[in-house]
């Protein structure tokens, strides 16, 4: 089959068939670095912020993030709402009441990002008496 037809049956431009994407420029990818710094230090931070911190246009800054990945760290909405079907779960400690140690425990994970990647921090927690 020729290009035509195959992109024919595809239902494609033959362009795509020739597009070739080109890479990031250097200077893109420079603030793309930096870009992912100000991020780690200050992810609440939005495009417009990002824009002035890099000292590009706020369009450049919100293709770049999106090209990365990030969004800024904001409350959204109706984060109390429990998701349609969402099983509801008994609180296990409610009346009762604390006479030991190592009676009751919790455990908490969190993520922590680092220059080098990422890291995972689990807190156990033994409640003395």
């Amino acid at each position: 089959m020729t290009i035509q037809q195959q992109c024919a049956l595809l239902g494609l431009p033959r362009s795509t068939y020739y597009y070739r994407p080109r890479p990031e420029s250097a200077e893109n990818l420079r603030l793309m670095r930096r870009l992912d710094e100000l991020y780690l230090e200050c992810p609440f931070f939005g495009s417009r912020r990002m824009a002035v911190m890099l000292g590009v246009n706020r369009k450049r800054a919100q293709r770049l993030m999106g090209i990365m990945g990030i969004e800024a760290l904001y409350p959204k909405p109706n984060l109390s709402r429990p998701a349609p079907g969402h099983e509801i779960y008994p609180y296990l400690l409610r009346g009762l009441s604390i006479e030991r140690p190592n009676q009751v425990w919790s455990t908490d994970i969190t993520y922590i990002p680092m220059r080098g990647g990422f890291l995972y921090l689990v807190a156990v927690i033994a409640v003395p008496w």
